[in-house]
Order: C-alpha cells, then sequence, then structure tokens
C-alpha cells in the first residue's frame, strides 16, 4: 500500500547465517528477514517495548523443586517466535530486496501486520500473544514472577518457566507435561528438546540422589571472549587484574576487558 502521510517508514534487510551441527558440518544454510528497529520513532511507530524475563531465583526454585519431587524437566525452544507476535501499532516497512512488486517497485510499503526481528516492540509482542494463550491451557501467572506460570488441576500441577523463547516444564505426571506440549506445538511452531540440559547458562545434570547445576561452559565462554582461556587461574576472592599472569608468564593487560567479564558473572 502507499505510505500514509505523517507515518515513518522502517528499513529491512535479509541477514545470512550458516547454522552447523556439533560436528563442524553444514547442517544448513538460513536467511532471515529483520527490521531495521534504529530507524523507528517512538509514539509513530512504537510504545511499549518491556518484555519481562524470568528471574534467576524462580529457575533455582524450581529446579529445587524438580530435584525434591523427583519431577521430570522438560524443554521447548519455539520457532522464529517473534514472528508469532501481533502488532498494534501502524508499522510501515519497504519493500524486502528481491520480492520488490513490479507494479508498484517505488512507491508501495509494506504494513506489517505481525511482528520481524529487529522491531523495538517484538519481544513484547512475542511475550504477550504467548502469556495471553497460556490461560487457555489452565495456566495461571504467578503474581511473584510475571514468567512463571502454574496449572493445578485435579491430576496433579505443571509448572512453566518463559525466557523469551525458551520454555522449560515441570510437572507431577509425565502424562500431563506431554499434553501441555502437544497443546502448545499444536498453537505455536515449537522444538522439543527433550530432557532439560542446559538453561540461561545453567548445566543440570542428573544424579541418583538429585540434579548438579554448573556453570562450566558459561564462564568458558565468557574466558573464550577475551582470549583468557589458558590463563592461570587463582582462589576467589581474585587478587586485581594486573597480578592475573598467563601461561608466557605475562601479566593480563587490558582492565577494560577485566571488567566486562566480571561484570556478565551471575
Amino acid at each position: 500500500m502507499p505510505l500514509p502521510p505523517a507515518k515513518n517508514l522502517v528499513g529491512c534487510k535479509w541477514v545470512y547465517r550458516i547454522k552447523k551441527n556439533a560436528d563442524g558440518s553444514i547442517a544448513r544454510h538460513k536467511a532471515r528477514l529483520v527490521a531495521k528497529g534504529f530507524s523507528q520513532e517512538e509514539g509513530i511507530d512504537y510504545n511499549e517495548t518491556f518484555s519481562p524475563v524470568v528471574k534467576p531465583t524462580t529457575v533455582r526454585l524450581v529446579l529445587a523443586l524438580a530435584a525434591q519431587f523427583n519431577w521430570s524437566l522438560r524443554q521447548l525452544d519455539v520457532t522464529n517466535a517473534f514472528l508469532h507476535g501481533l502488532l498494534h501499532e501502524e508499522v510501515y516497512m519497504t519493500q524486502p530486496q528481491g520480492f520488490v512488486s513490479k507494479l508498484h517497485p517505488s512507491d508501495f510499503v509494506c504494513r506489517l501486520k505481525k511482528s520481524l526481528y529487529g522491531l523495538k516492540q517484538a519481544p513484547r509482542a512475542w511475550n504477550e500473544r504467548f502469556t495471553s494463550f497460556l490461560p487457555s491451557l489452565g495456566f495461571q501467572a504467578s503474581p511473584a514472577d510475571p514468567s512463571l506460570f502454574v496449572q493445578h488441576s485435579s491430576l496433579g500441577v505443571v509448572i512453566l518457566l518463559l525466557y523469551v523463547d525458551d520454555i522449560i516444564l515441570t510437572g507431577s505426571h509425565a502424562s500431563l507435561l506431554s499434553s501441555v506440549i502437544a497443546a502448545l506445538t499444536q498453537e505455536f511452531d515449537m522444538k522439543d528438546l527433550g530432557r532439560l540440559h542446559y538453561f540461561l547458562g545453567l548445566q543440570i545434570s542428573y544424579l541418583p540422589s538429585g540434579l548438579f547445576v554448573s556453570q562450566t561452559g558459561y564462564i568458558t565462554d565468557l574466558l573464550g571472549r577475551v582470549d583468557l582461556q589458558h590463563s592461570k587461574s587463582c582462589d576467589t576472592p581474585c587478587l586485581p587484574h594486573h597480578h592475573l599472569l598467563k601461561d608466557d608468564g605475562q601479566p593480563y593487560s587490558h582492565p577494560q576487558q577485566y571488567c566486562s567479564i566480571v561484570g556478565a558473572l551471575q
């Protein structure tokens, strides 16, 4: 349609990624159309952008409950989650490269009905879309954490945690979890990742006596970000950065990067 007067026009572009398998082989070539959200104007094509995320204390509490009662922990991943969100604002975007109308190549634009990656309100629109569907399955949001949902029934209890497009499910009966997964999969495009093993930097290992939670992979990624994965370790509380030595005996001389990884610690 033509761009209405006094309306902002948002650009777009294609983003290309090569998705690889665990062994390093190429799984697929991925192309995603994203909106240039930096060109949006507040009050014209977006208003609210805040989207809640689950609290770390809530995650630990749910893991503790699962360990205490020996409940199964399942993980789901929503495919292209932000594309499910419905837009309440009028958002106009340039025609995508490779899909320009032959009849109106330059005088027409796209009006978006659903959100795209890159839009400032995309996370909020997805969260609203998903959380508004959960009550139809009998879930109620916790007053302590808006990303925690609980379903009570005569058959038992199911707990759902939402972090953007990652979902954790646990509950008193495996059949209840399966029915919830089936209902969610029917409404959204989801992948059932099976047993929970990794969530928000937490690695979960299953022991006969309960769960073991660690952050080895998370810490390794942080060290790799600043090329410190081969450095000498020290006890905590640690010494100032100028006492940190690499394997070659040279001091670590980038305090600003050192501060950045300290800030990333959970």
